[in-house]
């Protein structure tokens, strides 16, 4: 696992803007942005606790209490796709332009 703030100093604003926007989409998993972006979800965590307000980052971590769509392995069998049917038109979403 990479360090932290080796990963953080590698990111441009846009892709911190686009990690915290996938981070508060319900359909978007951990596993996607670990994908994209090569953060896994304690990196994320602690990406957004410090790029948010205290209070944001409190609430956005109680809505993601126990929500099953944002762990892949907690999603149903029949969902097989890692982003939301409308993402595709969303620009420097990298997996959707594959």
């Amino acid at each position: 696992m990479k360090k932290a703030s080796s990963v953080y100093s590698q990111l441009t604003a846009a892709d911190i803007d686009r990690i915290i926007e996938m981070g508060w989409e319900d359909r978007t998993p951990f596993e996607a942005i670990e994908l994209q972006f090569g953060l896994n979800e304690a990196a994320v965590i602690e990406l957004m606790r410090q790029q948010m307000k205290p209070s944001s980052f409190r609430m956005w971590r109680k809505r993601m209490q126990g929500r099953h769509t944002k762990h892949a392995s907690l999603r149903s069998a029949a969902v097989n796709r890692f982003k939301c049917s409308r993402q595709r038109s969303i620009s420097m979403n990298k997996i959707s332009k594959r």
